[in-house]
């Protein structure tokens, strides 16, 4: 297993909030620091672009995007490099800071380490369905989060951001190259099932190749096969060091 953390790099775009006060609020929520190299109090006329480029069609709307388009700030905090028994507790950590900038006056907020991004409405919701949750239903809030999915590469679908949770990326095999749409929800409840599994099972650290995996007891059964994270470099905040667990269907 690669030696390399992962690290959480937030962008956050202002509207009115100056760049001492996003670290004032981050820091509030312990180990998030501004990085003053890159952030700026001025408006980047890149962001509406990078903004839809992560995702954002999926839970912005106009207000959102009229955010973006009119922010005077840019601002990018950064976590400690995530050690990974700790990185779900930092990842829970940063998502109550993202609320608390965006009721401060943050324009949108997208995540650099994943190329995610939420809508407002969105980002508050997680929050809250994060907050004093546990087990299973934290684990959900958290990969809903910080785990874009699924991205397709023509043969598995896959999930980026599971590094930042210290867990291996879920991939699944879709069974048609396209995968039918009316067979997405299915294979991306597969995904998230099996993300859950991995922050919540103490089992889960000790996967072999060919091992069994249900939905429930009585679903198909799939196969589990692990391998190293191969498609991003390891200075590549995308990288996961812990590789990834991937469903294919049993023969």
């Amino acid at each position: 297993m690669s030696e390399v953390f992962p690290r959480h790099v937030l962008c956050v775009l202002g509207s009115g909030l100056e760049l001492s006060e996003m670290q004032r609020i981050a820091a509030g929520f312990g180990g998030f620091v501004l990085d003053r190299e890159y952030s700026g109090a001025e408006p980047d006329p890149r962001m509406p672009g990078a903004f839809e480029a992560s995702m954002a069609a999926v839970s912005f709307d106009e207000a959102d995007r009229d955010a973006v388009r009119s922010h005077d700030t840019v601002g990018y905090l950064l976590s400690a490099p995530l050690m990974r028994e700790l990185a779900a507790d930092t990842s829970r950590r940063l998502l109550a800071a993202t609320a608390a900038l965006l009721r401060s006056g943050a324009a949108a907020v997208k995540n650099e380490s994943n190329g995610l991004t939420h809508g407002r409405a969105r980002w508050l919701a997680l929050a809250d369905d994060a907050a004093g949750a546990t087990d299973e239903n934290l684990a959900a809030a958290l990969v809903a989060a910080w785990v874009k999915r699924p991205v397709y590469d023509g043969q598995v679908l896959y999930s980026c951001g599971m590094h930042l949770l210290g867990a291996p990326e879920v991939e699944i095999e879709p069974g048609t190259r396209p995968p039918a749409p009316e067979d997405l929800p299915g294979l991306v409840a597969h995904l998230d099932t099996l993300a859950i599994y991995l922050l919540t099972d103490p089992r889960a650290r000790e996967i072999e190749d060919g091992a069994g995996f249900r939905m429930t007891e009585d679903a198909p059964r799939w196969v589990l096969r692990t391998g190293t994270c191969d498609r991003y470099d390891e200075d590549d905040l995308f990288f996961n060091p812990y590789g990834y667990v991937r469903l294919t269907r049993e023969q």
